[in-house]
């Protein structure tokens, strides 16, 4: 099979597995102990795992039965031999077309001597041979340049210094595992970390009210989709979360111990200068009744942080106020929770996680929480841009001045 059919392949499979499961790139890697990235490297071909391993536990977690993961980790193996550089040949052919001789002691020059007889043959015996004479006869003589050793003694040089560095290997690593054991065996028989006793999923192009949304686009999009649709269409026109990013995060335990959520952080892992972009409108002015209970983020300060806000419904004869929920506060299987997050800016191009600390009997952890990829959150400020709203009569954008609205 040629080498790249057998890596694309192999990420077919993983691509297959990772479709059934459905989580998130972010999700699965979390179980696995990789990260996210790497395991869409794994999905896209672009890496071969060193090990199968990984993707065994893989096939285990999404369901896969004995069959299909033979299947899968035979075709791990053509993968992972067409990745690997073929092995030099070591040849113990002499270079040059150089005859090799058989070690000994160097040859004596002697004068020739005569044949041994042979047996009878056929042909007729041949008269007295005639005698050699000395004079003319060659001498075969064994030139040396001074200072350097003889063929046979450069020959065990050679051997002896291949010895020798084979042993000095040989002592390195067992000093080093002499005097370090503890790390060495640490190392290997280290068991991958329990995965976090919750799940949770993540719906991060929501809409205010189910309307109100501005999305900062490069160039002029077509008309705004449904709310439903929001997340399709800003993949499509490379859009991002103008001044505000609603999200929601469903969380619920794996079982029916309790798992306490005891805060929730925001992780601002880079920021740059707004975007240049225009920003379009999804809505031509809507409210709502029912305010929802939030937590609210100020992206642009040094250390942003989720701080719990009521919420309000109007939709009664007299209105009442919805208190926020603070933490700590528990979820398990039957029992999961929702919380929504609005993060602002009017001054940067932020991305950013959420990461969500947990305990249950007796372990803590922590996990980050980006959008429905594993990827951070993205929201840039659209102070000052200008803002365009969709005119259906017209079936074309405009300016907010041209639509009553403002910036």
């Amino acid at each position: 099979m040629p080498k790249d059919a057998a890596v694309e392949e192999f990420a077919r499979l993983v691509r297959t597995l990772k479709a059934r499961d459905g989580r998130s790139y972010e999700a699965l890697g979390r179980r696995l102990n990789v990260s996210g990235s790497t395991l869409h490297r794994y999905c896209s071909g672009a890496t071969v795992p060193e090990e199968f391993a990984v993707v065994d536990r893989l096939a285990a977690l999404c369901g896969a039965d004995e069959e299909q993961r033979r299947d899968l980790e035979a075709a791990w193996a053509r993968a992972d031999r067409t990745r690997r550089p073929p092995a030099p040949e070591w040849s113990t052919e002499p270079k040059d077309g150089a005859q090799r001789r058989p070690a000994g002691p160097a040859p004596v020059l002697a004068a020739p001597e005569p044949e041994p007889a042979r047996g009878p043959a056929p042909e007729p015996e041949p008269g007295p041979a005639p005698e050699r004479d000395p004079a003319t006869e060659p001498e075969l003589v064994h030139a040396r340049v001074p200072g350097l050793p003889s063929v046979r003694r450069r020959r065990r040089w050679g051997w002896l210094a291949v010895a020798g560095g084979a042993l000095a290997v040989v002592g390195a690593v067992t000093l080093g595992a002499v005097l370090l054991p503890g790390k060495a065996r640490e190392r290997a028989a280290a068991p991958p970390p329990p995965p976090p006793p919750l799940t949770w999923t993540v719906a991060s192009h929501l809409w205010t009210n189910g309307c109100g949304h501005t999305y900062l686009v490069e160039r002029t999009p077509p008309p705004p989709p449904e709310a439903a649709d929001a997340r399709r269409w800003a993949e499509a026109q490379g859009a991002v979360h103008g001044g505000e990013t609603l999200v929601r995060v469903s969380v619920q335990g794996k079982g029916a111990a309790a798992v306490v959520l005891q805060a929730l952080h925001v992780r601002v892992v880079e920021r740059g200068a707004p975007l240049p972009w225009a920003g379009y409108r999804m809505d031509e002015g809507c409210g709502g009744a029912v305010t929802p209970r939030r937590f609210a983020v100020d992206l642009d300060r040094p250390r942003p942080v989720a701080r719990a806000l009521d919420g309000y419904d109007a939709s009664g004869a007299e209105g009442r106020t919805l208190p926020a929920v603070s933490f700590p506060y528990a979820v398990s299987l039957t029992e999961p929770e929702e919380l929504l997050v609005s993060a602002a800016t009017a001054g940067c191009d932020c991305r950013w996680y959420l990461e969500l600390e947990w305990s249950s009997e007796g372990r803590r952890g922590t996990v980050r929480i980006g959008d429905e990829e594993g990827e951070p959150f993205r929201t840039s400020g659209a102070k000052g841009r200008p803002v365009h709203g969709y005119d259906s009569e017209g079936r074309a954008w405009i300016t907010g001045e041209e639509s009553g609205q403002g910036g």
